[in-house]
């Protein structure tokens, strides 16, 4: 009999054990239902009543600010050949020896929506075209866009005209 009432007990205990599992659709349910309302909740207490005041959740929008103090940048002296005015700081993607080859490339960065432009400078006694993408009063704009560049011009470097 003893034996009978134990095995009951342990029948009984495992039932109970099992049935108070969570299930993990339950907690996934419950972090999706949480993750579609962003809510803050603020409990203040008081010596005579709780009060509960919920409000929504605001996310503020902030973009990043990078240094680019670092960014490092060559000064050469260059002439305006042809495409959009050249400013203080340029985005040089390309540096053909040929002057066509530089303008069918100017050509193409205008049509994808830069401002860009064809340099020429002397270097070591031989003429480089300097293909500009887009140039900028700041170094900050400019590395800027060589930082969105690198991926299509990996050799992309900034330019101060001297």
């Amino acid at each position: 009999m003893k034996k009978i009432l134990l095995m009951g007990a342990a029948v009984c205990a495992v039932f109970m054990m099992s049935s108070c599992k969570s299930k993990e659709s339950a907690y996934k349910k419950a972090y999706e239902k949480a993750k579609a309302q962003p809510t803050e909740t603020t409990t203040t207490t008081t010596p005579v009543q709780q009060v509960t005041t919920t409000q929504p959740v605001t996310p503020v929008a902030t973009t990043p600010v990078a240094d680019y103090s670092n960014v490092s940048v060559r000064n050469e002296s260059v002439s305006f050949v042809e495409g959009s005015p050249l400013k203080q700081y340029g985005v040089v993607v390309s540096s053909p020896q040929s002057k066509p080859n530089a303008v069918v490339l100017m050509q193409k960065l205008a049509s994808q929506g830069y401002n860009s432009c064809v340099a020429q400078a002397v270097v070591n006694g031989q003429t480089h075209y300097r293909v500009v993408a887009a140039s900028f009063d700041t170094k900050a704009e400019a590395a800027q866009l060589r930082a969105q560049l690198t991926s299509q011009y990996p050799d992309a470097w900034l330019l101060y005209k001297k």
